[in-house]
């Protein structure tokens, strides 16, 4: 908490004499919501205490938001924030507790001083973007990032006031229809979709404290907040006075599209790169594609990772960066190997050849030809999609499915890309696809199931032709699910009727859970379907077991806290938990086979927001907004998270683990392989989508034997050999 400048007197209720067990010292300053005092802790920690202004204490409004406030305070690390040391957000006047750090506001520093020099603005413009990467990774948005909110300490700046953070849950703030925030410091979709706001509106607002920090003003300037609001929305930012050299960058900062705009280690790579020591600083390594000029044998290349750093030797060649255990090393691919192969393959060949001559004598058999190699390719689907999805794919056997905008659902050629049969979207809007992350095609019972999000026909495709197998209508149904061999369908208050997904016919028809229940089923359709039903109040989760031929209830287990199903199969079912704040906190997997179905809780070391996940055998892999991906190992009871890597992609798919690997889509087009078992990026595609574009909604890639095939919002479907990312 920072030294904030006092106001003047204040009411002698604003001075408590005691915050909890700290008594409470000199009044540093006021914020909105309450005073700041300093205190001296029984062990001599210098600390800032926030108490709430007693005017507010008794509003049930302001409580829940310092409440949020001191819950994002803890989530974040101290490194880049003053770090939370105690906090009581329900006594009589609500306090919090954190480090005290002695330096100047950023306010202060240019209000006092002036501008910021040209290197001084770089080095805190890459100490912001790390913090924002930090406070990211953690599942929080700041929301009033602001020169008076950034704390310029010795050890490089602290981001502080953590008042209105809270990702994704913006119902306390526009219920009430106040706007909270500072308007020259707000991202455009902070005035006109509030519940909408992400990470990228921190980073607008690190672009506006950086023209701050650069010319003493803001990008948006006006004495009236209105102005300030409408120039936010329409016009473009005021950058004279910026350093020529950071002006495109921070330009991106200021975008209008929250997508346009780079993340914060986007960021941090660029102001590294403009520092004036930029010659001597290592650069953030991204796999790149093998250069065709390489010599054979001397291609060397790193294990990359998130985040790693790129050097080269003398010779060109580059080398591993120096990790935490500061040892500079590589790793040589060996390609070596092939080129003694061909020399004693050409030697035997020869010796074959004189042997063939020799009289009275067998030839050899010859070798078989060798199948001829995969050959990566790329298709365009349809279009680009107004509502910004890309297409979405399936695969059954060897056979490829992907539906895109325009097309409805298509077969595709896996070796080249043909489209094989389309069947269009139909004048009803019937769609391919189970409707929670893109248009995908499901392959069961024999055939290619056609989901109808906003649609009222469901229809069942032959898998060779295209054409209907059977449909129904579904209009009287709140959704549908597929699960196994069954379709689901779900009216608003729960009930359920089960169509078989070979022919149509119904099955059963039941009661099994209520609103918010969701259905699960194995994949090969042999098992149980499971109905999964969190409690009203969130603090329970009950999973009911169906038979999938009668729809009688097999057993019910009631596990602890509010869990939604990742996947079933494997004699296990898992789930993802999430806190009353909506962040998932843990993996739960139940086992479905065992007697008395014993579960087992694995809690994640820092939570996710917007979690995904996907399964692959015991281990569960899971990525969050802002791109933390990690591996969670639910037969193991310590050490159950083998790995977490920061990917720094923002807008990522659900995982797609297969052959060693898994495998993402990004949202600028990108496909991502990282090493299932170590946890590095390995691989990754060029963007497919240029000017900043992202897509708004991202199907996982889809995986066959030696190949992946991923989407990208531009409308392409492509396909890439598996064996070797790094080449990509």
């Amino acid at each position: 908490m920072p030294p904030l400048q006092s106001a003047g007197p204040f009411p002698e209720a604003e001075h408590p004499e005691y915050a909890g067990q700290y008594p409470l010292e000199d009044c540093l300053g006021t914020g909105g919501m309450g005073v700041v005092h300093l205190a001296t802790s029984a062990s001599g920690l210098r600390l800032a205490v926030k108490v709430i202004h007693a005017e507010h204490a008794s509003d049930p409004e302001f409580r829940a938001r310092f409440r949020q406030e001191v819950a994002a305070a803890r989530r974040v690390s101290g490194a880049f924030t003053a770090p939370v040391v105690d906090a009581d957000p329900e006594a009589g006047r609500p306090w919090m507790a954190t480090l005290f750090i002695d330096g100047p506001t950023l306010a202060e520093r240019v209000k006092r001083n002036g501008p910021l020099a040209p290197a001084e603005l770089q080095r805190v413009g890459a100490g912001l973007a790390e913090a924002l990467r930090d406070i990211h990774r953690a599942g929080v948005v700041h929301r009033d990032l602001k020169p008076s909110n950034v704390l310029l300490a010795q050890d490089g700046p602290k981001v502080i006031d953590f008042g209105i953070s809270r990702p994704t849950d913006s119902d306390l703030r526009t219920e009430t229809g106040k706007l909270i925030g500072t308007p020259p410091f707000m991202a455009p979709e902070q005035f006109q979709r509030p519940r909408e706001v992400g990470p990228e509106a921190d980073v607008f607002a690190l672009g506006a404290v950086l023209v701050h920090a650069a010319t003493g003003r803001g990008p948006f300037d006006s004495d009236s907040p209105y102005i300030v609001a409408y120039q936010v929305v329409h016009n473009e930012p005021d950058l004279a006075g910026v350093p020529e050299g950071l002006v495109p960058l921070l330009r991106r900062c200021l975008a209008k599209e929250p997508q346009e705009r780079p993340t914060p280690y986007e960021l941090m790579v660029a102001l590294r790169a403009s520092s004036p020591s930029a010659a001597s600083d290592t650069q953030a390594y991204i796999p790149a594609q093998r250069s065709p000029a390489a010599p054979a044998g001397e291609d060397a290349v790193p294990e990359p990772g998130a985040g790693d750093t790129e050097e080269r030797g003398a010779d060109g060649t580059r080398r591993r960066p120096r990790g935490p255990s500061g040892a500079a090393w590589w790793r040589r691919r060996p390609v070596v190997l092939w080129a003694a192969l061909a020399v004693v393959l050409g030697s035997a060949g020869a010796a074959g050849a004189a042997f063939v001559g020799a009289p009275d004598e067998v030839p050899p058999r010859r070798p078989a030809a060798a199948p001829e190699p995969f050959r990566p390719w790329s298709t365009t689907l349809g279009g680009a999609a107004a509502d910004g999805r890309a297409p979405a794919c399936t695969t059954a056997g060897t056979a490829l499915y992907c539906s895109g905008a325009g097309v409805g659902v298509a077969r595709l050629d896996p070796a080249g890309g043909a489209v094989l049969w389309s069947a269009g979207a139909g004048p009803d809007g019937t769609r391919a696809g189970p409707g929670d992350e893109g248009a995908a095609p499901v392959a069961a019972g024999g055939v290619l199931q056609v989901l109808p999000p906003g649609g009222t026909r469901y229809r069942a495709l032959d898998p060779a032709s295209g054409t209907v197998r059977w449909e129904r209508d579904v209009s009287a149904y709140a959704t549908v699910r597929q699960a196994g061999g069954l379709v689901l369908l779900v009216s608003a208050e729960g009930a359920v009727r089960a169509v078989d997904a070979a022919t149509g016919a119904d099955r059963w028809s039941g009661r099994h859970g209520g609103a918010g229940t969701e259905w699960t089923g194995t994949p090969d359709g042999t098992g149980p379907v499971f109905a999964t039903t969190p409690s009203a109040d969130g603090t329970s989760t009950r999973v009911t077991a169906v038979g999938p031929a009668d729809g009688r209830v097999l057993w019910t287990e009631r596990l602890k806290g509010s869990l939604t199903p990742v996947a079933a199969g494997d004699g296990a079912l898992h789930l993802l938990a999430t806190d009353a704040e909506g962040f998932t906190d843990a993996v739960v997997r139940l086992d479905t086979a065992a007697p008395g179905h014993p579960s087992r809780r694995v809690g994640l070391t820092a939570p996710l927001d917007q979690a995904q996940a996907a399964v692959a055998g015991d281990v569960v892999y899971v990525v969050g907004a802002g791109g933390s991906l990690l591996a969670v190992d639910t037969a193991r009871s310590a050490g159950a998270e083998r790995w977490r890597l920061e990917t720094a992609v923002a807008h990522l798919s659900r995982p797609a683990p297969r052959g060693g690997h898994v495998y993402l889509s990004a949202g600028d087009g990108r496909l991502l392989a990282v090493d299932a078992g170590r946890g590095r990026l390995v691989g990754q595609t060029k963007p497919r989508m240029g000017g900043g574009r992202h897509a708004s909604v991202l199907p996982a890639p889809v995986t066959a034997p030696g190949r992946v095939y991923a989407t990208a919002p531009d409308g392409s479907v492509f396909a890439v050999d598996a064996r070797n990312p790094s080449r990509w």
